[in-house]
């Protein structure tokens, strides 16, 4: 398996099949395991093999299929797969992290993430330094003796900023902090953070992997010693895990993630050469558009740039309002790298706990809307953005 390229691995990586020999991966939904003795039980409870169960929140057959074909993607060790993108964002700093430690992490983040780390791990006795995810100095000069982890989004939601995964690990690693990398934005096919440098990769497998609006999801991936030791008590015990039928949605998912990644990406690239210059837009930002700040890094790390843009829209939030209220294919809705086109307002839906100071720090402007392109023709999404920008 070692030898398959990517498109292979996506659709046999890791599949275990019954004594049916059934062509789909079986979902064995169960929540429990029987053992043939109580000598069985006492032993799988001291230490459960490679393919052995004891209770679903543990693992489960379906589960660890999913688990096993996405780190094979990733070329990593091991992963664990979540309940959510978020439970998993959550699990792996909870397991990285104790009383009296210090994070260092990029501002430029999903408001689900900020809470986490804003909120949460203070109350927790966790001291959190905040960021600009683009300067490597303010990185290094951010770090303490203390300091544990170093958390980032590849690609920030929603300005679409890209950050120097190899130059952040190798400040990182000067001060023995762990690397961890929401990579949702940048997706598994378009770039590899681990063999970038990173020491941990998260995904919502609610994103691209399912990509059709059904299940949510998350996983965490890495080596198999954070990965099987400290992520792994602390998921199980705390609850986090994937249900066995959303394990087999996401294995389905992976079958098509390359194809509908790949053509999500040209679609892009051609709306941004429609869009460039449009009198109603202040800008169109894209990582691999000529005039993004980070194109060369973006070229640099990723294969594509991704299957989201971003568009500041003359006006302010009525102007974006009237744009996405005109829109006839691209549908309102806060998810992304879904199968369909969806459109959001950052200032009044995902980042809206913002205050509106921060906000513009970040460049969430009330402007701007967020849009992740699906799998229509491009050519009647360009005609639908155009005809919705009219409109304003």
């Amino acid at each position: 398996m070692e030898n398959w390229n990517a498109k292979t691995k996506l659709v046999h990586a890791g599949t275990k099949r019954s004594q049916y020999g059934e062509l789909s991966e079986a979902i064995f939904l169960t929540q429990g395991f029987v053992y043939d003795s109580a000598e069985q039980a006492e032993a799988r409870f001291v230490e459960c093999g490679d393919d052995e169960y004891i209770y679903a929140r543990y693992g489960n057959p379906t589960v660890a299929m999913f688990e096993e074909r996405i780190a094979a993607l990733e070329e990593c060790e091991a992963g664990f797969a979540t309940a959510s993108g978020m439970a998993a964002v959550n699990g792996a700093l909870m397991a990285s992290l104790k009383a009296g430690d210090h994070v260092v992490s990029a501002r430029a983040l999903f408001g689900s993430c900020l809470y986490i780390l804003e909120d949460i791990l203070p109350r927790f006795g966790v001291e959190v330094t905040f960021v600009d995810g683009t300067d490597l100095d303010a990185w290094r000069a951010a770090y303490r003796p203390n300091t544990k982890v170093c958390f980032l989004e590849a690609i920030s939601n929603p300005t679409l900023e890209v950050i120097d995964i190899t130059g952040v690990s190798e400040i990182a690693h000067e001060f023995g902090a762990r690397v961890i990398v929401d990579n949702v934005f940048a997706t598994p096919i378009f770039q590899r953070s681990l063999a970038l440098g990173a020491d941990v990769v998260i995904y919502s497998t609610t994103k691209h992997i399912d990509g059709q609006g059904r299940c949510l999801g998350g996983v965490v991936l890495g080596d198999r010693e954070f990965i099987r030791g400290p992520l792994e008590a602390f998921l199980k015990h705390t609850g986090a895990a994937m249900s066995p039928f959303n394990a087999w949605v996401m294995l389905k998912g992976l079958e098509t993630l390359q194809l509908r990644c790949e053509e999500q990406a040209r679609t892009c690239n051609t709306l941004v050469q429609a869009l460039a210059g449009h009198d109603k837009l202040a800008r169109v930002i894209y990582p691999f558009a000529d005039d993004h700040a980070q194109q060369a890094l973006a070229k640099k790390q990723m294969t594509a740039g991704g299957t989201v843009i971003s568009l500041e829209i003359k006006g302010g939030q009525g102007a974006a309002f009237r744009f996405l209220n005109a829109l006839q294919i691209v549908i309102i809705s806060n998810n992304l790298g879904d199968a369909k086109s969806l459109v959001t307002h950052p200032a009044t839906t995902t980042h809206q706990r913002l205050s509106p100071e921060l906000r513009a720090s970040l460049g969430i402007t009330d402007g701007l809307v967020r849009v992740s392109i699906g799998l229509e023709d491009s050519a009647d999404l360009a005609a639908d953005i155009v005809q919705a920008l009219e409109a304003i």
